[in-house]
């Protein structure tokens, strides 16, 4: 008897937990979303979004071959979650704040790259979204976006591996195709794949947004399939405050809106309360911009979109001429704010430099490994790691050190190995490049030998010669004196100089 109830109560939680797990599951019905914007739906503007009212937010497409290459590191400077490019760049960053809400939009063309996304993702949005429906060249020439309307088989075998592989929902946005029937046959075979919600922009892949929006090609979907359809493509004449969103959600019959350009340019018109000043609304956006450090050009580009026919007004000239963030901060007169957040973060760096403990080596097989990366700024830029190595080993009268260097297909990455004294060393984080990687090995075994490394600030070890540090530095000096008109050289002169620098 003990054992049936045991059984019973084990059924009983995990159907508890399953119910739990589904009811916290993002819902697309009767919803309003940011639509997914190239170069628009960074961190600050789906942040933004949500304070004014949105329920969900969809970040920008992102290619998955380049996402797959991609490192998730947490930043706890920023505290946010980053995707890190082998060029160092973040794809995508999300928080916290937004995790219940964002959903992560993908272009691809390839079912086991998708969900190789997707599950490098999932633990840090609501939703997966596949594009199928930018018309743009850069998306539709790799056969992703528009281009997948016309294979119907490879959209459900894209949306089924995806449903199938990852814990969160899975949703994908098309446009209209050339006939109603067609269109609504389309959505009933992606329902059948099981996602959660199919959004539809109601234009053909011919037509921009100077072109009327099909609102009776999406009603007619509506009305065909039971899965929630988000109705987008109203913001050039339908939805222009909020009030709006609700009549285009009825000329549809769709269960939600997605708004893109009529958030773009002003994204308080997600507020219930009605409509904030552009300005207001542009200063907002650049607090979420300085406090997660956002690319200052898609900063730039953002402010510039909001500004519309006045980016050519005395602030809208200051934007565009503006490099940094910094700068545009000068333009909004947030000089102080941006200062403030600067020492904040700082404040949070110098704290986290104190409390850490240095990396640790762990063994692994016959190799000593370490987490480490060779960053170029942080040595002079006629110092490696890789030469003090070589000058200890022949201070030591050792071979010289040996690099065994592989690269990975999936993401052509590179790990190197360096063999010193017959002993191996590597750095368990792969590199962009062969020689970055070579870089990282030397670190680990120097580290490991507790011998400098060349590192700016380091005090001289004597293992590279005063020639080889100040050499190019001197040589470079003596070119620089030759080019310079100012100093009136003589013949005699510059062919010295000419002979010093060579």
């Amino acid at each position: 008897m003990w054992l049936y109830n045991f059984i019973l109560l084990e059924i009983f939680i995990n159907v508890y937990v399953a119910v739990v797990n589904w009811s916290s599951r993002l819902s697309f019905s009767n919803i309003t979303a940011l639509a997914p914007m190239v170069r628009v739906g960074t961190l600050p503007m789906r942040l933004l979004a949500l304070d004014y009212g949105a329920e969900v937010v969809y970040c920008e497409e992102l290619i998955d071959i380049k996402m797959v290459q991609c490192q998730r590191v947490v930043n706890d400077v920023l505290q946010t979650v980053d995707f890190v490019a082998p060029d160092d760049r973040v794809m995508f960053r999300t928080c916290d704040r937004e995790k219940d809400s964002v959903v992560f939009q993908m272009g691809t063309a390839d079912p086991d790259r998708a969900l190789a996304v997707a599950q490098l993702v999932e633990k840090d949005v609501a939703a997966i979204d596949v594009n199928m429906g930018c018309p743009k060249e850069y998306s539709t020439k790799g056969g992703m976006g528009a281009a997948l309307l016309s294979e119907p088989d490879k959209i459900e075998s894209i949306l089924r591996k995806l449903v199938t592989g990852v814990s969160v929902p899975v949703t994908c946005k098309i446009r209209i195709l050339p006939s109603l029937e067609e269109t609504v046959s389309l959505v009933q075979r992606i329902e059948k794949t099981g996602v959660a919600a199919v959004a539809v922009h109601g234009r053909f892949k011919e037509e921009r947004p100077r072109h009327p929006v099909h609102c009776d090609y999406i009603e007619a979907v509506a009305q065909a399939v039971s899965v929630p359809i988000i109705a987008n493509g109203g913001s050039l004449d339908l939805v222009k405050t909020n009030s709006d969103i609700e009549e285009f959600r009825k000329a549809t019959g769709a269960s939600s809106v997605m708004l893109g350009r009529a958030a773009m340019w002003n994204a308080s018109v997600f507020r219930n309360q009605g409509p904030l000043p552009v300005e207001r609304v542009m200063e907002e956006y650049l607090k979420y911009a300085i406090r997660y450090d956002n690319h200052a050009f898609n900063t730039k580009y953002c402010l510039c979109q909001m500004l519309r026919d006045k980016v050519e007004s005395p602030l809208g000239k200051q934007v565009q001429a503006a490099q940094t963030n910094a700068e545009i901060s000068n333009a909004y007169g947030l000089q102080q704010f941006y200062q403030q957040t600067q020492e904040q973060l700082q404040a949070r760096r110098d704290a986290l430099q104190s409390s850490s403990q240095p990396e640790r080596p762990v063994t692994d097989g016959d190799v000593t490994a370490m987490a480490v990366k060779f960053e170029r700024r942080e040595y002079p830029p006629h110092i490696t790691p890789k030469m003090f190595l070589l000058e200890w080993s022949r201070k030591k009268k050792l071979e010289q050190p040996l690099y065994e260097t592989v690269q990975r297909s999936q993401d052509r990455a590179f790990q190197s190995t360096v063999v010193v004294a017959e002993k191996k060393y590597r750095s368990s984080l792969w590199s962009k490049s062969k020689k970055f990687a070579e870089q990282a090995a030397a670190i680990v075994c120097l580290r490991v030998l507790g011998i400098p490394e060349g590192r700016i600030g380091e005090e001289d070890s004597g293992l590279v010669c005063k020639r080889k540090r100040e050499g190019k530095v001197n040589a470079r000096l003596c070119f620089h004196l030759v080019q310079s008109p100012e100093l009136n050289l003589r013949p005699g002169d510059t062919q010295l100089l000419t002979s010093a620098a060579a």
